[in-house]
């Protein structure tokens, strides 16, 4: 009994540091947010949402090896908790892992969109992992482009060296040279064919929603047949009417789903299309 009542107290203290925290973080006095939040976890070290706050004022001052930490510990007493994850991709991004920070960066978009698929945090996050994927197609393509081009050179040079070119006057053209020059236009056409995916173009538009024209993140589709963004579709809803915006037929928020054929459709054409990440 003694025991149960000592717990309950240090629980209710905790829970008064927690407040106290959040007021501090909120006058951006961080360093005293953070010392309440450690008292918090000195008092009751399993509560993950103390461990979370605490990443956030680190976040704040940009002291993101504390981020790191204290979002792992978050983890371990929370998987699901989105804004563990989500810092935690951050902190990881900060660090240069970019593979390791978009797989955390997505597993708190996974998370948030089931837990609210219209909230700030999911075009947040949505947001960061759209940056660190179109960094990572960045390096990729660089590669691909030097690679390809040490490659077209290497051919160029090969098939120069087949013909015996070298030493041949401009204007002379044999058999030889015609060939030689039809080869090399073939081999220049590979070579732009194959660089075509790494060019930035016109997103298809079935891939973008008719609202906001933007590729789609989480594509929702009505019985009308017509898809949506999620967020968009819902804000609408709620402050516009309940109605389908285009064929003005009566719409709930109940009456949508995913849109899985396009949602998969939009992730091939950006895995392929990475370049497609990039926001203005």
């Amino acid at each position: 009994m003694v025991l149960g009542s000592a717990l309950s107290a240090a629980a209710k203290q905790a829970e008064q540091l927690r407040k106290d925290g959040n007021i501090y973080f909120k006058k951006d006095r961080f360093g005293a947010a953070i010392d309440a939040y450690t008292e918090a976890i000195t008092l009751c070290p399993n509560v993950p949402v103390y461990w979370t706050n605490r990443a956030l004022c680190h976040r704040k001052r940009n002291d993101w090896s504390k981020v790191e930490e204290d979002c792992r510990r978050a983890i371990q007493l929370d998987h699901s908790s989105v804004k563990a994850h989500y810092m935690l991709g951050l902190a990881l991004l900060k660090k240069k892992e970019l593979d390791e920070g978009v797989k955390e960066l997505q597993k708190a978009l996974d998370l948030g969109r089931g837990a609210n698929p219209k909230g700030y945090m999911v075009d947040e996050i949505w947001q960061e992992l759209a940056k660190a994927k179109y960094l990572l197609w960045e390096d990729a393509s660089s590669k691909r482009s030097w690679e390809l081009q040490s490659l077209k050179e290497a051919c160029e040079t090969a098939l120069r060296e087949k013909y015996f070119l070298d030493d041949q006057p401009e204007d002379f053209l044999d058999e030889g040279s015609i060939a030689h020059m039809k080869q090399l236009e073939a081999l220049r056409q590979v070579f732009r064919k194959a660089g075509e995916a790494d060019v930035p173009a016109v997103v298809p538009d079935y891939l973008c929603c008719k609202i906001t024209l933007d590729i789609f993140r989480d594509p929702v589709i009505t019985p009308s047949g017509v898809t949506y963004e999620r967020a968009v579709i819902l804000e609408h809803l709620q402050k516009v009417g309940k109605f389908d915006p285009i064929t003005r037929e009566p719409l709930d928020q109940s009456q949508l789903f995913p849109n899985l054929a396009i949602k998969e459709a939009v992730q091939a054409y950006l895995d392929k299309h990475g370049w497609a990440y990039k926001m203005d």
